[in-house]
């Protein structure tokens, strides 16, 4: 019988909206079976003989550790080209790279920056493009996000409360506020007035929950945005490419937004779970969470130790499923089988 996973068969993922309801938890229900298969040590090579270009502008631990396992594990080969080691529109079109990486490439990963970049490759390609992480978008990780929910939620995915709290101007609260919106969650984003997502993203997701019956809410009140919520979800204020004052800046804007066990009590949900898609400033023992520490006297940002550390968390759950979808997604993508 076919599955609606198979229609993905020859297609990219650039944004998240490029998958239907259907296809999105079929593509999920397959890396649930991807991921049984290699627990038992039986998985079956689906793409023996296989080339995958994994093109990187920015560098990465789970993008590039789940993309090259999932792709050795299938029996596929990779090829990975970090910043800078590409011709890629310096002294060459992105168009002109897409058309030479497809004579040799079944498929092409891009992790960088500007969206247009990824949706320029993918029409230039005649293989499937996978969207990584751009500016906008990050798609790869809602599909690992959404499985984790669905791993732990103990109601149907309709009547679960997912809040994203903190900066929500970045690609993870954009993909997260569409994904839910598309699956008819009950999707919440508390941020700080400006730090809240386009209203570009806020118009696409009320679209989409007026098809799938979700509710939204993007407020700065905290607690009418956490109030019962069964996930909590958070991600870095702060990037090293930023100006030393805009770190004091958003520090003081997002500091009331940290997930910490306070935040927790006040979901008035004693089994709230925690979610982050890495790397989290949860201490001070990273060179930039020290930096943070003696210039801001703060050992941890958008979420505390404890929390980030307690049973609550399940944020390397997430971090290992990033592996299973983006094999789902490859699988699909290059074999519809």
């Amino acid at each position: 019988m076919t599955r609606a996973w198979q229609r993905l068969q020859g297609r990219s993922l650039l944004r998240d909206t490029d998958l239907d309801p259907e296809e999105y938890l079929s593509l999920l229900e397959l890396a649930e079976e991807l991921r049984d298969e290699k627990r038992q040590r039986v998985e079956r090579q689906r793409l023996t003989g296989r080339s995958i270009a994994l093109i990187f502008e920015k560098t990465s631990t789970r993008t590039r550790s789940a993309f090259e396992v999932a792709a050795y594990d299938q029996g596929a080969h990779v090829t990975y080209m970090g910043p800078g080691e590409t011709q890629l529109g310096h002294k060459e079109t992105i168009r002109d790279t897409a058309r030479v990486l497809s004579r040799m490439y079944d498929g092409i990963e891009f992790r960088g920056f500007a969206h247009a970049d990824v949706e320029e490759l993918s029409a230039g390609a005649s293989v499937p493009v996978w969207n990584g992480l751009t500016d906008q978008w990050h798609p790869t990780q809602l599909l690992a996000d959404i499985m984790t929910i669905g791993d732990h939620a103990r109601k149907p995915l309709s009547d679960v409360t997912l809040c994203y709290i903190g900066d929500a101007r970045n690609n993870t609260a954009n993909s997260l506020l569409v994904v839910a919106s598309m699956l008819g969650l009950d999707v919440r984003v508390v941020a700080p007035e400006g730090l809240l997502p386009s209203e570009s993203v806020q118009a696409t997701a009320r679209d989409l929950a007026d098809a799938s019956g979700a509710r939204v809410l993007v407020t700065s009140d905290i607690d009418a945005g956490v109030a019962h919520a069964d996930f909590l979800y958070t991600d870095v204020w702060v990037s090293m490419g930023e100006p030393m004052e805009k770190w004091g800046e958003r520090i003081t804007q997002l500091l009331t937004y940290q997930v910490n066990s306070e935040l927790l009590t006040r979901t008035g949900n004693p089994d709230v779970r925690v979610l982050h898609c890495l790397p989290a400033l949860h201490n001070a023992d990273t060179e930039l969470g020290a930096q943070l520490a003696t210039t801001y006297g703060v050992s941890a940002l958008e979420v505390t130790d404890d929390v980030f550390e307690s049973d609550a968390s399940l944020v390397f759950e997430q971090a290992e499923n990033r592996l299973h979808t983006i094999k789902a997604l490859m699988v699909a993508s290059l074999t519809g089988e």
